[in-house]
């Protein structure tokens, strides 16, 4: 991974509080909640099957959106 990607995660990490112990970086995006870019710049669409036990989920307009900076962040510079 490119040392500037590499970077800008370590930085998002060291001002994140994530439950899951960042599963998604450490097991090298293999362990991926399902979340897809919409085109809002500080949102991702939550696709996760149960989006109520994530406390990054929030429910707006019919939708859930993903607030995790990190899942964003993975989702819409690595399309992952």
């Amino acid at each position: 991974m490119q040392k500037e990607i590499c970077g800008q995660i370590e930085d998002i990490i060291d001002h994140t509080n994530c439950p899951k112990d960042f599963i998604c970086y450490t097991s090298e995006f293999k362990s991926l909640c399902r979340a897809r870019d919409i085109g809002l710049e500080s949102f991702v669409a939550c696709l996760a099957s149960d989006p109520l036990n994530c406390k990054f989920s929030i429910h707006f307009g019919g939708i859930f959106f993903c607030q995790c900076l990190l899942r964003i962040y993975i989702c819409k510079k690595l399309r992952k």
